[in-house]
């Protein structure tokens, strides 16, 4: 089987995992594994949902174990030194009255003394806070009054202020503004020791990843370069890899023609079974797979088209305890709306209203009219960085049966076929998918 080696810039650190395959859950992730990450370098690893890309992460993260054969010899994990691995988690903080600081400074490891270093960890906690779009005042508020994605800013700016050896990031960019994610870019380009992420973000990808690691069919295909470069490079061996089966399929084809043709000639049998041989000593070239699949949900339109306008809204201001923003705007029916700002400008806040599920802010000045509507005949669907956390023991089809019994089983295995849930992956446990796999039957639900 193969190695994994990866370097550290000082002292040609290795971490080596042998001889091994690796399943979640149950089921096969990482099979043939051959990898070299090296320090000073990011490095993408890609692939379809459910390929592996978050194993491979748990794997590096010491989270899961190797799956041993009783036949195979040695040591799985081996290193030269006890490495310190860092990895983002998409969760809340468990102690919600902690400041940002105290939660900031515990990662420090100078914390107990008033050495030169503690003082360049101040400098280095500074920078960052700051680079992530923070006021320095923001330090002294506790993490509870902070909007989810600034929280996944602030565990994102501890997990770099430890800087390990290897730095792992899942999806990183899925709750950082585009100032922040464009500071990100900048650092992870001179992060000084291994980074390894997972993204769905290209741009963002082509900025910074140096390598690409390919996940398909539990094996690992290492490109160099970025995004865009790995894209070209791939179809370039797909195209070659069609055109030697081609050749393989027509020389099969012909080998068979010659075999069937004199097999049963006395004076040419040996010659049919030389050629026999040949077939069967052939060189396999396995038939190249696509792997651009999309979603065929054909036209999405609601059962009663609604009014012209879907949403409309007057002086209306959103927000918890405070007012974050008011709002004066019509949504037309067909109209496709991106909304930008920095993290806690209420974004979120605004679809929550939208959505019902988050009421206005009310003040007691009643000399303005405030209005917020919703159009005749106009059904809601929400999605939001929470609705991919669902869990449940029913397999795929009994899930979504269960939530519309109208629809026959072939029905439900069409559409769900259309999101890509085909053939077993319909009869597996829905705990059991990954998130993006989640995330695309929520999409499906809606």
């Amino acid at each position: 089987m193969a190695d994994t080696v990866i370097k550290h810039p000082q002292a040609m650190l290795q971490l080596r995992l042998s001889n091994f395959s690796v399943a979640y859950q149950g089921i096969p992730a990482v099979v043939n594994l051959s990898l070299t990450l090296t320090a000073a370098t990011v490095n993408l690893v890609t692939g379809v949902i459910g390929a592996g890309k978050t194993t491979l992460l748990k794997l590096i993260a010491g989270e899961l174990s190797l799956d041993r054969d009783d036949r195979r010899q040695g040591a799985g994990v081996t290193s030269s030194r006890r490495l310190t691995v860092g990895m983002l988690k998409q969760q809340a903080f468990s102690d919600r009255e902690q400041t940002v600081e105290e939660i900031l400074l515990a990662a420090c490891p100078f914390r107990d003394t008033f050495a030169r270093e503690r003082f360049e960890y101040e400098q280095e906690y500074d920078r960052i806070f700051t680079g992530f779009g923070f006021a320095r005042a923001d330090k002294h508020k506790k993490i509870g009054d902070f909007s989810g994605g600034e929280q996944t800013k602030i565990a994102l700016i501890r997990l770099l202020l430890e800087k390990p050896d290897i730095l792992l990031l899942d999806e990183p960019t899925n709750h950082l503004d585009i100032a922040t994610i464009q500071w990100l870019e900048q650092y992870l380009k001179w992060y000084e020791h291994a980074v390894v992420l997972v993204s769905h973000d290209r741009f963002f990808l082509d900025q910074v990843a140096e390598a690409v690691v390919e996940v398909s069919d539990g094996k690992l295909t290492r490109y160099a370069g970025n995004y865009s470069e790995y894209r070209t490079e791939k179809r370039k061996r797909i195209e070659r890899q069609q055109k030697a089966w081609e050749r393989q399929k027509e020389e099969e084809d012909r080998l068979n023609g010659v075999i069937e043709r004199f097999r049963h000639k006395p004076t040419k049998a040996s010659f049919a079974r030389a050629k026999k041989k040949q077939l069967e000593r052939m060189e396999r070239v396995e038939k190249p797979v696509e792997d651009d699949v999309h979603l065929f949900t054909g036209n999405i339109e609601p059962l009663i088209p609604g009014s012209k306008w879907v949403f409309e809204a007057e002086h209306l201001k959103i927000g918890y305890d405070r007012a974050l923003l008011e709002i004066t705007l019509r949504i037309r029916r067909g109209q496709k709306m991106g909304i930008l700002g920095p993290n806690g400008a209420g974004k979120s806040t605004f679809l929550k209203t939208v959505a019902g599920l988050l009421q206005p802010f009310q003040e007691k000045d009643k000399s303005v009219e405030r209005r917020c509507v919703l159009g005749n005949n106009i059904t809601i669907g929400y999605f939001d960085q929470h609705s991919a956390e669902i869990q449940s023991d029913k397999s795929v089809a009994e899930h979504f049966h269960d939530l519309f019994p109208a629809l026959t089983e072939k029905e439900v295995r069409n559409i769900l076929g259309m999101y890509l849930f085909t053939g077993k992956l319909a009869s597996r446990r829905v705990s059991d998918l990954s998130g993006g796999e989640k995330a695309r039957l929520v999409l499906a639900e809606l």
